[in-house]
């Protein structure tokens, strides 16, 4: 078995720069961003449990099996049958290729890229474990996923140690129509300037299911976010388990208790401030966060510091939009009383600014799943 695996992190399209530094701070060795955008890292075992375990703003964690230059599919045959195989994928396991994808490639039909890949894997290991040619290989064990990835016919073989993406948390078990995902709020959360001072008060006026509330507080009690979940490394025969419940003991201990929090939720659906209390009460937040059932333009304060994020509804979602553009308005009145706090809003309208009634400091473009959307930033002055 290797000690060492080259590993890729995964995220949305703008999000590079984040996880890198999350795996900088993790201690993680040789983290690097490539020209397409791509974080990679090397790690052992334990490493792959501590960025399947901390990492907020990925989506998945994955082994570089093997890079290389396939044309034609008898390079692409040879060089996934040379890759270690037999090292890593153990009797009896299952290994689909379970994705596979080209882009400005000479090979470009990806049901063809997927099915040889498959056929070289099975023809290494029908040698590695002296199968007759015909005999298939069983698998009905661990699934190891592999895909495969070509970019201007270089070849990235891979397997996913993650399973569900790194946004299933496992607290959120109810959500609303159009739920932000939670590794995109953690990395909005991320991008605001709350974290440098979180006992100032934190708010978000539309809440939803909680999703911006509950990152914040798993952010500034430093509580990792993949405690209560599965991982798909744990099932693999050669892990052991042991490592993964070291990683764990270790991060409990270093949730902050000291810290008094000011976050509060916001909805003007009673159904959906019901679903963010449960679902803070399965993160171990119910009594962090407060919620009120309470429409946007009803919100007062009399602090003077503090930070709002918002992911209002908009065009996509609504379909309405005189009434979006009418609840962009509203936001800009209510929100202008409210110099000294700094007000970051997600959404996909290019006239947000117009609506709201102010030109933003600073826009962000980020993406929600395939949408492209803007992340407004309106910092407040600085109190005197």
């Amino acid at each position: 078995m290797q000690k060492k695996f080259k590993l890729l992190a995964t995220s949305s399209s703008g999000l590079e720069s984040l996880v890198a530094r999350e795996l900088r701070n993790l201690e993680i060795e040789n983290v690097s961003i490539d020209d397409r955008s791509r974080v990679f890292f090397e790690g052992d075992l334990a490493e792959i449990a501590k960025a399947n375990l901390w990492l907020r703003t990925a989506d998945r964690v994955k082994i570089v099996v093997g890079e290389f230059k396939a044309r034609t599919f008898e390079e692409l045959f040879e060089n996934v049958y040379d890759l270690p195989w037999d090292e890593l994928i153990p009797f009896g396991c299952q290994f689909p290729v379970s994705k596979a994808k080209s882009v400005k490639s000479t090979l470009h039909n990806e049901p063809s890229i997927q099915s040889i890949t498959k056929k070289a894997i099975v023809k290494k290991l029908q040698t590695t474990y002296h199968r007759p040619e015909g005999v298939p290989i069983p698998e009905n064990g661990a699934k190891f996923s592999i895909e495969i990835a070509l970019h201007k016919d270089m070849a990235t073989v891979l397997i996913d140690t993650t399973g569900d993406s790194l946004f299933k948390r496992g607290y959120r078990s109810e959500k609303g129509e159009a739920p932000l995902k939670e590794n995109m709020a953690a990395s909005i959360i991320l991008l605001t300037n709350w974290l440098a001072n979180p006992s100032r008060a934190f708010v978000d006026p539309t809440c939803g299911s909680g999703t911006f509330t509950i990152e914040a507080a798993m952010l500034a009690l430093n509580m990792a976010p993949g405690m209560n979940r599965p991982f798909a490394f744990t099932a693999w025969p050669w892990f052991d388990e042991e490592i993964l419940k070291q990683e764990k003991a270790l991060a409990q201990k270093q949730v902050r208790k000291d810290l008094e929090l000011d976050i509060q939720g916001f909805d003007i659906d009673g159904k959906m401030i019901e679903i963010a209390k449960h679902n803070a009460l399965a993160a171990g937040l119910s009594d962090v966060i407060k919620y009120k059932q309470m429409r946007l333009q009803d919100f007062r304060t009399d602090k003077l510091d503090g930070v709002l994020v918002s992911n209002p509804p908009y065009g996509v979602r609504l379909e309405d939009e005189e009434a979006v553009a009418a609840l962009y308005g509203e936001m800009g009145k209510t929100f202008a009383p409210l110099e000294t706090w700094s007000k970051y809003i997600l959404t996909s309208d290019v006239a947000f600014e117009k609506h709201y009634g102010a030109k933003a400091t600073k826009k962000r473009k980020l993406y929600n799943g395939t949408l492209r959307t803007d992340l407004y930033m309106y910092f407040g002055k600085r109190m005197k």
